[in-house]
């Protein structure tokens, strides 16, 4: 008898745990395992986007503007989404990315075109689709506007 993994093993488990091999993070976009142009793990894309949260809402939102408690999360918002629309747009990168060592770029390499920037910027602050990753630990917010966060 052949040693068979069971259906349920491959969503119980995930595909990893019925032996399944789908490869490392990037492999499948020709980007290397390790180092510059690899893919960004998430402990350094959550530490990024609660720097860059922090700058846009504390010290913008509240410091600068003077927004208040009710408004100050909105105006944050407003913010934060004025930032990576600018600076990932601009640059590739925003304030935390850059003290992290990542960046933005398209799939392609480069700066990713505007059009992919506010498609990113939106669904990032939508919040749910960048929840959702993939094996090369894309959010739906990456997938759909075809872009890849890289290390530097």
């Amino acid at each position: 008898m052949s040693k068979q993994p069971r259906w349920t093993q491959t969503w119980i488990g995930g595909t990893r745990a019925a032996g399944v091999d789908l490869g490392r993070p990037g492999e499948r976009l020709g980007l290397p395992a390790e180092g510059a142009g690899s893919i960004a793990g998430f402990g350094r894309r959550l530490a990024a986007i609660m720097i860059d949260w922090l700058i846009c809402t504390w010290a913008i939102a509240q410091g600068l503007l003077h927004a208040g408690p009710r408004s100050g999360a909105w105006v944050g918002l407003g913010v934060f989404a004025l930032e990576n629309v600018l600076l990932v747009g601009t640059l590739g990168s925003t304030f935390g990315m850059r003290l992290l060592g990542v960046r933005v770029a398209a799939l392609g390499g480069g700066r990713p075109p505007f059009g992919a920037v506010l498609l990113r910027t939106l669904l990032l602050c939508l919040a749910v689709p960048a929840l959702i990753w993939d094996r090369d630990q894309r959010g739906l917010h990456d997938r759909a506007a075809g872009t890849v966060v890289l290390r530097t």
